[in-house]
């Protein structure tokens, strides 16, 4: 295994004791109302070895909701919920931050009680899941400046709740096709006011809700997560080139913790292109086949490449899904738990979630 990814690296006021970060994954074991349940707490602290853990997507407000039993950070309930997950992980020598995401066109109002709201009235491909299974998306209503302005308040006190829940800090999710990448694609952005057009306009909202965010806990608090080019969710991107490198130039100055790019690949001119634009630490999470199945290394050749190409931090999934114990098995070059994929993924109780073992053969108590 790279030394690299073992050693110590400073992010923002935290030390993490090496370079691999949990990535955030949507696992839908919270709530029906979005509080977090003590099984979560349990997950997340039997993986408190990585350097850093990024606490799968939470939506700042109700319509922000995507699927069902999806953990929230709007109400008092939640943070109480949150608390008891960021208590055992840190009890466990861990740190946390919590990532935010609004859904936009991908929601449900079987789902939420609410009909979506996007940047434009563009529905999402296909089907979506609900609470009764599989039913076509909706036509999403397009954001009044009046509810923009709205959400990004919904992020800052989403922020500032997270703080009070226990968390280190919060990653704003500008990717994978949610309302944050719906401002910045083409395809998902008709406006024709000051968040739609050119670029600079298209931009807007993300750098206002990551203002916002950076304001209200500290920008050293604050990630922010991209996934440039990324077509997951029916997502079209005509100017990548263009987009990414104006964002960051818009939130370069601002001191945030870091960037955090999906997908990359250091063999990308692109991946070339953020590296340099971006002035402080870069997280990255390798180009794994996906849906198929995970490498035997859990991605491990693919981060050493990237840290070799500039990265800070390696973000690995579900490699950390499968391994309670990842960075103790990277380090002894010990084999991988499988990955069991379908249904368990996203499906609520432990068969799936807090039963893979350790390297002695047995679950890793939460501590």
């Amino acid at each position: 295994m790279s030394t690299t990814l073992l050693q110590p690296a400073r992010l923002g006021p935290l030390s993490l004791p090496n370079r691999l970060v949990m990535a955030p994954m949507t696992r839908n074991r919270a709530a029906a109302d979005g509080v977090p349940l003590p099984i979560m707490a349990t997950y997340y602290a039997q993986r408190a070895s990585a350097g850093l853990i990024v606490a799968e997507a939470t939506t700042p407000n109700a319509v922000g909701q995507t699927y069902p039993n999806i953990p929230a950070i709007f109400d008092p309930a939640h943070v109480a919920g949150w608390r008891q997950v960021t208590d055992a992980v840190r009890a466990a020598g861990g740190r946390m931050f919590l990532q935010l995401q609004h859904g936009g066109r991908i929601g449900h109002p079987e789902t939420s009680g609410l009909t979506p709201v996007a940047p434009s009235p563009i529905p999402l491909p296909g089907t979506i899941f609900t609470p009764s299974g599989h039913r076509p998306a909706v036509m999403p209503r397009a954001m009044t400046a009046a509810e923009i302005r709205d959400t990004v308040a919904d992020f800052a006190a989403a922020a500032r709740n997270a703080m009070t829940a226990g968390f280190a800090g919060v990653e704003v999710h500008a990717g994978n096709g949610y309302l944050l990448h719906q401002f910045l694609a083409t395809g998902t952005n008709h406006r024709t006011d000051a968040y739609g057009g050119p670029v600079a306009n298209r931009i807007r909202f993300v750098t206002e809700v990551v203002e916002a965010v950076a304001d209200a806990i500290g920008p050293e608090r604050v990630g922010l997560r991209v996934a440039p080019g990324v077509t997951a969710n029916g997502m079209q991107e005509d100017d990548p080139e263009a987009v990414y490198p104006a964002l960051l130039g818009a939130l370069a100055g601002r001191g945030l913790a870091y960037l955090h790019v999906v997908f990359s690949d250091p063999d990308q001119q692109l991946f070339r292109d953020l590296r340099a634009a971006w002035p402080g630490t870069l997280v990255t999470n390798p180009r794994l086949p996906w849906p198929g199945p995970l490498p035997a290394d859990g991605g491990r050749h693919e981060g050493e490449r990237l840290l070799a190409a500039g990265a800070d931090l390696l973000a690995l999934g579900r490699a950390f899904l499968a391994n309670p114990d990842l960075v103790e098995r990277l380090s002894q070059g010990a084999p991988l738990n499988p990955v069991r994929e379908g249904h368990l993924m996203y499906v609520g109780g432990e068969t799936g979630y807090t039963d893979y073992p350790t390297l002695d053969g047995t679950e890793k108590p939460a501590q």
